[in-house]
């Protein structure tokens, strides 16, 4: 793994959800940058393999079963991740269940929105709080970084659940980036399309929708977890993002043109 950039050399980030997809993109990138990785999955089977590739490849990182619905699950992961490293600079959240297609009248509590809910905004406050000391300390290395959708901004049919939640995690950030500016910590946004495992299973399940994605983006595709989404997440957790906070970067081929 290339580390020659040094961008995040002696900092430490949590990602989570990053035994896959997105996550797994996102750690592959800071790792290749210098930082120390958290990676924070809900199974070790999925989070392992990730943490010794990175490895594998020159970088530092570890696994650490989380759930991030469980408050005391994420604050272990915290506290494991600065007993191990010495400080936290970086929290990533990605980790998210649920983006089940429904149209509003079949909407369930449980299957719709509980799980996307949990590790939606409430596991943002819970990474939040438990981070929070820790990026205080940091200062302006401090780094909050949430992975929302356009979704969250322009609304999305046949998922009307799903929409506000990741307008609720865009609220959050905005209000925390306010909350912590006076301590340098910056807190930002990345609605991301990207390749994932959850995205292939939905152009199998519908065969036309790679092509419908393709086909309303500018640049004809699909992202790429690591070279795309996770140099936007590069960008926001270095130095040379020390001035923007409270923002979401859409990061999705030009899709959604609405900011």
């Amino acid at each position: 793994m290339s580390s020659s950039s040094g961008r995040l050399d002696g900092r430490t980030a949590i990602v989570t959800g990053a035994g896959q997809g997105v996550g797994e993109g996102i750690a592959r990138r800071l790792a290749a940058a210098g930082a120390n990785i958290v990676v924070a999955a809900r199974r070790a089977d999925t989070g392992e393999p990730v943490a010794a590739a990175i490895r594998a490849a020159g970088g530092s990182a570890v696994c650490i079963e989380t759930d991030v619905s469980s408050r005391e699950s994420v604050e272990a992961c915290v506290g494991s991740t600065v007993e191990r490293f010495g400080s936290l600079q970086i929290m990533v959240h990605n980790a998210f269940r649920g983006g089940i297609p429904h149209r509003l009248e079949q909407a369930d509590l449980d299957k719709h929105w509980s799980h996307m809910s949990r590790t939606g905004v409430w596991a943002v406050m819970y990474c939040g709080q438990a981070a929070w000391p820790h990026l205080r300390a940091s200062g302006a290395s401090g780094r909050f970084i949430i992975l929302t959708s356009p979704s969250g901004i322009e609304g999305s049919a046949n998922i009307p659940l799903y929409s506000p939640v990741k307008a609720a995690e865009r609220a959050m950030a905005k209000s925390l980036a306010r909350e912590w500016g006076s301590s340098g910590v910056t807190v930002n946004c990345i609605g991301p399309v990207a390749s994932s495992p959850a995205l292939v299973t939905a152009f199998e399940r519908t065969p036309t929708l790679k092509g419908a994605i393709e086909a309303r983006t500018p640049l004809g595709r699909v992202g790429d977890p690591e070279a795309d989404i996770g140099s936007v997440a590069l960008f926001l957790a270095s130095d040379d993002a020390a001035f923007v906070t409270g923002q979401t970067i859409i990061c999705d081929g030009g899709s959604f043109l609405g900011l």
